[in-house]
């Protein structure tokens, strides 16, 4: 055999892992005090000790124990066959044993650790990704918008309920439009604030519902109106919330096109 094959079964052999013939094999140098299959089996059992002295700490009683029984019940011929090895050397075995099953559990539970936090990071890029995603398409519509000579900028004023309040719609009546107020009061509890479009003599079409927060600021996205082919006027009133087929509050904000 020569040094290479020599140093692999030096290493099955002192796992137990080698088979009746290749174990045989292997004795039969030992036996003859053959150097290389000496020096290296020692070299292997030297690098099992550093590996088990390197263990941070043992695996859980469980683990240990269970091994030992699944040993106990091998069959005798399945067991590696009994060495005479020094004192030092049968005393570190069971640290040998006890440090390669720490560190194959510390690998497992590291791997884990590791595919984990990297999947959440993942999602939460993706995450990311979608709301800048939106956030640039809207972005992208409200430019449109104003770019488009069609595009009317209307002002609304504040009526008795909120005289300080003012607001401005940028209506484009085939690409909706952008509203935003400032000044309105908190809307009470169960209330919001909702959205008119005002076309001549007709009854009004709900733009949309919308809030304000603390300072009394709002905005709104206001998508294109079915049926409704010119805007004489926006309004805005308080309303339940979730708001209503048809104004049925107070009008806050009114502005005329």
């Amino acid at each position: 055999m020569n040094r290479d094959e020599i140093g692999e079964l030096a290493a099955a052999y002192a796992l137990g892992g080698l088979e009746a013939v290749d174990r045989a094999r292997f004795e039969a140098l030992l036996r003859t005090g053959d150097p290389e299959a000496v020096a290296a089996l020692r070299a292997f059992e030297d690098t099992l000790t550093d590996l088990a002295a390197a263990a941070p700490e043992p695996p859980p009683p469980a683990v240990k124990a269970a091994l030992m029984e699944r040993i106990a019940a091998a069959p005798p011929a399945e067991r590696a066959p009994a060495r005479s090895l020094p004192d030092h050397r049968r005393a570190i075995w069971p640290a040998v044993l006890t440090g390669a099953m720490a560190a194959g559990l510390a690998a497992i539970v590291v791997g884990w650790s590791v595919s984990s936090t990297y999947e959440k990071r993942l999602d939460a890029l993706a995450r990311d990704a979608d709301q800048l995603k939106e956030e640039l398409q809207s972005q992208q519509a409200v430019i449109a918008i104003l770019r488009d000579p069609a595009t009317q900028v209307i002002a609304l004023a504040g009526l008795p309920p909120a005289p300080t309040a003012s607001a401005r719609i940028m209506w484009h009546e085939k690409a909706g439009g952008i509203f935003v107020a400032t000044g309105l009061p908190a809307a009470p509890a169960g209330k919001a604030y909702q959205l008119w479009a005002i076309a001549g003599g007709n009854a009004p079409v709900s733009a949309g519902v919308f809030s304000v927060d603390a300072s009394g600021a709002g905005s709104l996205a206001v998508r294109p109106l079915r049926g409704v082919a010119t805007v004489s006027a926006f309004a805005v009133t308080l309303e339940p919330a979730g708001g209503l087929p048809a104004p049925s509050g107070e009008m806050y904000l009114l502005g005329k096109s």
